[in-house]
């Protein structure tokens, strides 16, 4: 496993480099621009500094090659070989969720029939049952939230989603900290450059 400090260290190189690259495709951007390129090329950066590979880096990288403009940079940041080794296994995420589709339009049917038996049993079961089938009908609830939330987490089984979230939340930490630093750099510099403008 990658460090933490390696990571930012990545991250924090990857970042620049794809926000210069960004910069300097267009000369004049307003805020809302800006703020979109900077959070692009954070995501492209934090996929692209993982040395391992994951879903979510996969997945985050494939929906930024969507567009067209965002595909320049996207190759820029990676290189010939990470691009090769992102369409293979952006290809395996595509068969791996067609697959998993028809599955669940098979079970979809066969769930409405069992469905309707099921609410006529439902009637005599005891509370303590109850609970249970609550306690799964919340955790079906939560676990589809997260495949939401994770990049790529709608063609995942439930081992990978928790796997892979658990990683994309420690990315996403080292994104904050990174992030954190570069703005608590930048206040200095502008207290230091006030302090010599008064002196």
């Amino acid at each position: 496993m990658q460090s933490s400090s390696s990571l930012k260290k990545e991250f924090m190189n990857k970042w620049i480099e794809g926000f210069h690259m960004c910069v300097s495709s267009k000369k004049h951007m307003n805020l809302m621009e800006k703020t979109k390129k900077i959070k692009l090329s954070a995501d492209i950066a934090m996929a692209s500094a993982k040395r391992t590979e994951s879903l979510w880096s996969n997945a985050l990288l494939s929906d930024a090659r969507k567009n067209e403009k965002d595909m320049i940079l996207v190759d820029k940041m990676l290189g010939p070989e990470s691009q090769l080794k992102l369409l293979k296994s952006t290809d395996r995420m595509i068969t791996s969720y067609h697959k998993r589709v028809r599955c669940k339009k098979i079970l979809k049917t066969s769930r409405e029939s069992a469905g309707k038996r099921m609410k006529k049993a439902m009637m005599g079961i005891p509370r303590s049952n109850l609970a249970i089938i609550i306690a799964k009908r919340l955790v079906k609830k939560k676990t589809k939230m997260l495949k939401r939330l994770v990049p790529g987490g709608q063609s995942m089984d439930e081992f990978s989603l928790i796997k892979e979230a658990l990683d994309y939340i420690l990315s996403l930490k080292v994104q904050v900290d990174v992030m954190r630093s570069v703005v608590n750099a930048t206040e200095v510099l502008r207290h230091d450059k006030l302090l010599k403008s008064v002196e």
